[in-house]
Order: structure tokens, then C-alpha cells, then sequence
């Protein structure tokens, strides 16, 4: 019963071949412990399915090759956004499903099973999206967010600069107001999609030095004075573009600013809360994958005439990953949750989340390739890429450093 996303999600996955991801859905299944389905409602186990299958029949089988030869996979998001995934938490009278914070976090972290670089981009596309809908005029509304839901377009993040990237109060990226538009210069850094993608929301100095002189417009590519970088070579991340964004002169219409001049900061912030939460979430998916590959790997490989299993060294490591991982997805979901409900401690709890379980997550990455000996370290296995592409999540969406001088103000402030 019922009609909308939920149930377009849940037909879609009934309806599909039974492409089970070999490792979270293969025939040792999950151990209980470490299961990502328990608690969550039927609605949530069926977006959680949805994501798995497709992550196991779409991503998965082309990881290594997206990474390899650095291709942006336009047409497989294209295939995601119509289960849904182009919008998550965007309204649906603009094409987004309209989901819950933690319902994204659900769908984020079972997508990255599959390729953490490429969900992790899909959830930098989701940030920008939920900005417009929610900062924008109707009109703005209406025009960007229905084609970027269905990733027949694609949008970009414009905060880093060259000069600013934790202090990113002092950016230095300037729009001068000229009658009903405004003249933008500058350069922005470290672009996820940049130069690939047709949406870019920049954050911008309209006014006076600080926070409150910074506003957001919304830049489309083809504007002139709109140029790129050279594409940057990266440790991990090899599926998405990273380009530098250079604006010479560029002249943007009043009407592309979200929300008044001087709110920018704010509209960044509130978008990096749930952009936390996101990034977290493709961290948990990587994670839960090297634990399962390292499962496999300790049953099925032998040393010393007996399976590295009954090695209790091992057997101690692989329990330490395991509830690190449930740990890591406690806080994570717990975080959604308050940043769903508007709580008052949400951007802290976010903060914190993000902290403990891009550090926790990496750890247990990493402790899994080590448990693959050399093969770890082949390109032939997962597990190193893994390693490899969630790496950056300990200093993108704010570091981690920033995230404990966050927590620390928290406390700190009487």
C-alpha cells in the first residue's frame, strides 16, 4: 500500500534480480552484532535492501575501475537518482523522496559498500541539493532542484579556498553587488565534481571581514569567466573529479542568491551539519565491508598449517573492529536523529559523530588490510581502497581537529 518514494524504493529492490552483495548479504551472512538492520523500522530495512542490491549490482563490480582510470560514473548515479537517491532529503513537490536524516544515513552507508568515493560525492550532490531547497525562493526551488534530483544535473560545494580552509570565515572569494547582479572573482580549492559538474553553490564575500559579510549564490556552468583547474591526482577519491573553481568577472543574477546577503556562513554550517553526518555514513559502509573482507579472508587463509581464524591474536583484533564499527554507527544514527528533530546539541552531536567514526573507521580499514598480510596491499583486493578513499573523510566537512575544537567550545562555554 501506500505510493510515493518509500514504496518506489521497496518495489524497485522486489522487482530487481536477487544481486546480493557477496560479503554483507553472501552465505556466511552478518553476524548479529554487527548487523546495520537492527532496530530500524520495515520502511528503512526495505531502503537499506534497495541500496545493498544496487550497490552490489552497480558499484561493486566497477570500483576498482572507476578508480583506476579515474571515470566519473554519470550514468550509474543517473540509475541511483531514480530509486530515489538524487534527493534524499529534499522535499518531494521538487523531485527529492523526502526522507529523514537518518533514513540518509541508512541508504549512505549501504551505497558505500559498494564504492565509498562515488557515495561520497553523491552525498556532497545531496548537501548542495537540500541547500537550494531549503535556503531558496520557491522560483530557485523549482528551477535547479528537479534536475539535480534526478542527476540529470550535478552540483558542486564551493567553500575551501586556497587561502581559508579550516578558517573558512576568512575567505576572501568577493561578489560585488551591480544593480540586479553581482561581479564574483575569486578561486575556490579542493572542488569535489569541479569542472564535470552544472551546479556550483559558492559561498561568497558580499559584505565586511567575518561570517556575516558572507553570502551564497548559485553559479551555473557555461557562465562566462567561469574556468577550472587542472584535475587533481589524489590518493583516494579517484571516481570524482577534484578540480580547483576559478571565478574572473564573473557576472550572477540577483536572483541566484539563496537567502539574504550576509547568511551565507549560516547556510554553509547548517549544510556541513548534515554533510557530517553523510560523510560519517560512507565511512560506516567501508568499514562494515573490511570487516566482512577480513572475516573471509582469516577463515578461508591458512598459516602455519591451520586457518588465521583460530589465531586468537587475531580473533581479539577482529572483535576490537567489530564493536568499533557498532560504535562508530550508534553515534552516527544517534546524530541524525537530533539533526532531524532540530535539537539544540545537534551540530555537537554531529561534530562528535563525525569525529569518532572517521578516525574509528579508518582504523578498522586500515587493521583489515594489515590482517590481509600482502595481499592487503594489491590492488586486486578491496580492502586497499577502502583505505585509500576514506582517508580524506578524517579532513573534509571540517577536520578533525575542528571537530574537537567544536566538541571542546561545547563544553567549555560555562
Amino acid at each position: 500500500t501506500g505510493s510515493g518514494p518509500r514504496t518506489a524504493m521497496a518495489v524497485a529492490w522486489r522487482a530487481a534480480p536477487r544481486v546480493a552483495a557477496r560479503l554483507l548479504l553472501g552465505r556466511r551472512g552478518i553476524a548479529s552484532c554487527i548487523d546495520p538492520s537492527t532496530g530500524l523500522t520495515e520502511d528503512q530495512k526495505e531502503f537499506q535492501k534497495v541500496a545493498l542490491d544496487f550497490a552490489a549490482k552497480e558499484m561493486s563490480p566497477y570500483m576498482a575501475e572507476w578508480d583506476e582510470k579515474e571515470i566519473f560514473p554519470v550514468e550509474m548515479m543517473r540509475k541511483a537518482a531514480q530509486l530515489g537517491f538524487g534527493g534524499i532529503y529534499v522535499k518531494p513537490d521538487v523531485g527529492g523522496s523526502g526522507l529523514s536524516r537518518l533514513d540518509t544515513s541508512i541508504i549512505f552507508e549501504a551505497l558505500s559498500t559498494g564504492c565509498a568515493s562515488t557515495t561520497a560525492y553523491m552525498s556532497i550532490h545531496n548537501m548542495c541539493v537540500w541547500m537550494i531547497d531549503t535556503f531558496g525562493n520557491e522560483e530557485q526551488r523549482r528551477r535547479f532542484c528537479p534536475s539535480l534530483c534526478s542527476m540529470e544535473r550535478f552540483a558542486s560545494y564551493c567553500l575551501t579556498e586556497p587561502g581559508s580552509g579550516s578558517d573558512a570565515a576568512s575567505l576572501l572569494t568577493s561578489a560585488q553587488r551591480k544593480g540586479d547582479s553581482y561581479i564574483l572573482n575569486g578561486s575556490k580549492a579542493f572542488i569535489s565534481g569541479g569542472g564535470d559538474t552544472d551546479v556550483y553553490v559558492v559561498m561568497c564575500r558580499t559584505g565586511g571581514p567575518g561570517p556575516k559579510g558572507i553570502s551564497c549564490l548559485v553559479l551555473e556552468k557555461g557562465t562566462p569567466g567561469l574556468s577550472f583547474g587542472k584535475k587533481e591526482k589524489k590518493v583516494g577519491w579517484n571516481s570524482q573529479p577534484t578540480r580547483a573553481v576559478i571565478f574572473e568577472d564573473c557576472v550572477v543574477p540577483v536572483g541566484n542568491r539563496l537567502g539574504a546577503e550576509g547568511q551565507g556562513f549560516s547556510i554553509a554550517m547548517q549544510g556541513l551539519n548534515g554533510g557530517r553526518i553523510n560523510i560519517a555514513s560512507c565511512s560506516l559502509g567501508a568499514a562494515h565491508a573490511s570487516v566482512l573482507l577480513a572475516q573471509e579472508h582469516l577463515t578461508v587463509r591458512k598459516q602455519f598449517g591451520e586457518p588465521l581464524a583460530n589465531n586468537q591474536y587475531l580473533q581479539f583484533r577482529l572483535a576490537e573492529m567489530a564493536t568499533r564499527l557498532l560504535a562508530a554507527r550508534l553515534m552516527v544514527r544517534n546524530a541524525a536523529r537530533a539533526l532531524q528533530d532540530g535539537r539544540e546539541d545537534a551540530a555537537v552531536l554531529c561534530s562528535m559523530a563525525k569525529l569518532f567514526a572517521t578516525d574509528e573507521c579508518f582504523g578498522i580499514c586500515n587493521q583489515a588490510l594489515q590482517m590481509h598480510g600482502g595481499y592487503g596491499y594489491l590492488k586486486d583486493y578491496a580492502v586497499q581502497q577502502f583505505v585509500r578513499d576514506i582517508r580524506v573523510h578524517q579532513i573534509l566537512e571540517g577536520t578533525n581537529e575542528v571537530m574537537r575544537m567544536i566538541v571542546a567550545r561545547n563544553l567549555l562555554q560555562g
